[in-house]
């Protein structure tokens, strides 16, 4: 009988590792990071086996650092997810995700009568309301918006 192989992720040599994120979420890292985007080689693992969380994806970027608003846009969507920055094959930087308790500049608002959404100088501003699952609260017109809506309503 023929044993499988087992096929591993070849290692990067610098990058950003982002590991922990909710099952089936990766498409949406990728998407709000604007990835990919001819720079970097991306390699997407979906619905993985996991110790701590049962199924997560994971999502390698090879030669970039992710930088605090790309990791705070994350933080929306996978607020279990953790950072690692490797340099030379080797974790540089470890880190978990942390949603803040403010959310500026980072989505729009889905209330279309928002003072955010009527060509005024006004830049967004929501609250987080609930970490788990996370919920937002606008501070202009306080319109809701629970995780599911969060996705569709990124600044790109």
């Amino acid at each position: 009988m023929k044993t499988p192989k087992e096929l591993k992720v070849k290692p990067i040599r610098n990058g950003t590792v982002i590991d922990h994120i909710t099952a089936n979420r990766a498409l949406n890292v990728l998407k709000i990071l604007e990835l990919p985007n001819g720079e970097a080689a991306v390699t997407i693992a979906m619905n993985v086996k996991s110790s701590q969380m049962e199924k997560k994806d994971i999502v390698k970027i090879e030669g970039r650092e992710l930088k605090s608003k790309e990791v705070d846009k994350i933080a929306l969507i996978a607020p279990q997810a953790t950072i690692n920055i490797v340099r030379d094959y080797e974790i540089a930087e470890k880190g978990k995700v942390e949603l803040t308790n403010k959310v500026k500049g980072i989505l729009k608002c889905p209330n279309p009568n928002c003072i955010t959404n009527a060509n005024e100088p006004v830049k967004t501003q929501f609250y987080v309301m609930e970490k788990e699952p996370v919920t937002l609260r606008c501070y202009h017109c306080e319109r809701m918006m629970v995780e599911e809506d969060i996705e569709s309503q990124f600044r790109l």
